[in-house]
């Protein structure tokens, strides 16, 4: 085994303080949120009975890929950090064990002024360090380890360190937009009943979440930190958390620019590989594990928010709102509530907003004892499904 001791640099390089030196602690590693890792009292390492490959393919019963194209992977979540300055560059000590063939690296994300969070930046090489530019500059961060590799043999994680450094004046969010990006994808039903999503959840028949091809965009489990507007055909919509990785890929944020997209940047933007190699030819019509791709899905769909929410027969187009990427707050649903076309209780139902989503909420309603939030052009919701409901304005009757 490789004994490393190794910094990660996260984040666009700024001056360096000119007094104190910056904030140094130490990761939690048995309080993190674990998803296929485990500790044991000294270190963490892959847990062979719950890590999850890196790859699946797309659709429900054409996911078994070949052994060699896969690998167990795991995450460990540590709880945020509030920090008394805004930082843009995180530098993360890992010290641990890492085989051949395995890899032990570090998320971190940021809190955007409007509350939610950037997406995860992966670290990337650069030299003999491991850079991320994060995005913005924020007094709150979070960063996950990510252990890949034979749980037998390894990477065995004994300590992380994490310092933020102060980001340098006038760093703004930059290329975020006022309303959260959109795109047609093709949606395939994920199945998989029983088995365990990339952040730890054990789906359960007819479950409601989604999957997209990049961790940038994976929630922590239970939470709705991403959270897709998935419409389709049928007239409904459904709103549901980003709970997996996947189809086909486990590194295409195909909704980012081509500056910021982990792979595939020939491809135009909200073009998913998948798509490309299916209806194109694109890298020979196959994955980023070489296996031929038979369908064009961008998102996987759990088999409740298929059937049920969107009113699915078979796999098919739709359009996905990717609502982190907006500037508009968002506001988490705590319970399975019909989305319907009208402030009434007796309007047509012409949606889903599943427990631990999160909802665009533009008014709010009242109408006697009645009150309601509108979420979209002709969609409202129960207001009661949202208890934790920050100031909103109120909107007049439709």
């Amino acid at each position: 085994m490789l004994g490393i001791a190794g910094s990660l640099a996260l984040g666009t390089v700024g001056p360096a303080a000119a007094a104190d030196p910056p904030p140094s602690w130490p990761a939690d590693l048995p309080a993190g949120e674990a998803a296929g890792i485990a500790f044991d009292g000294t270190a963490a390492r892959l847990d062979p009975r719950t890590a999850f490959p890196a790859a699946t393919e797309g659709g429900a019963d054409e996911r078994a890929a070949p052994e060699t194209t896969v690998r167990p992977t795991g995450l460990l979540t540590f709880p945020a950090r509030r920090l008394e300055h805004a930082t843009n560059r995180v530098v993360a000590a890992v010290d641990a064990d890492v085989p051949p063939g395995a890899t032990a690296t570090v998320d971190v994300r940021t809190r955007r002024s409007s509350g939610g969070w950037t997406e995860w930046v992966p670290a990337a090489t650069d030299g003999t360090e491991r850079v991320v530019a994060l995005p913005v500059a924020g007094t709150e961060v979070q960063g996950r380890l990510v252990l890949a590799g034979d749980p037998a043999a390894g990477p065995v994680v004994r300590s992380v360190t994490l310092t933020a450094h102060p980001a340098p004046p006038g760093h703004t969010e930059g290329e975020e937009a006022a309303e959260a990006l959109s795109y047609r994808v093709f949606a395939t039903r994920e199945g998989l009943v029983g088995g365990t999503t990339a952040n730890g959840h054990v789906i359960r028949p007819r479950d409601h979440f989604a999957a997209l091809p990049s961790r940038r965009a994976l929630s922590p489990r239970g939470s709705s930190d991403y959270t897709v507007k998935v419409c389709a055909r049928t007239g409904r919509c459904a709103f549901a958390p980003v709970w997996d990785v996947g189809p086909w890929n486990t590194r295409d944020d195909y909704w980012n620019p081509p500056s910021r997209r982990q792979e595939w940047r020939d491809l135009p933007r909200g073009v998913p590989q998948a798509q490309a190699a299916h209806q194109d030819g694109y890298n020979g019509g196959r994955d980023q594990y070489g296996r031929r791709v038979a369908n064009p899905s961008g998102i996987d769909l759990g088999d409740g928010l298929f059937w049920d929410a969107l009113g699915l027969k078979d796999n098919a187009w739709v359009t996905v709102d990717y609502l982190w990427t907006g500037t508009e707050r968002l506001s988490r649903v705590d319970v399975d509530t019909d989305v319907l076309a009208a402030p009434d209780a007796a309007a047509e139902v012409v949606g889903v907003a599943v427990e631990h989503a999160a909802v665009p909420v533009t008014c709010v309603l009242e109408d006697g004892d009645d009150r309601w939030l509108r979420i979209g052009t002709d969609q409202y919701l129960e207001a009661s499904a949202v208890p934790d409901l920050e100031q909103a304005v109120a909107c007049g009757r439709p």
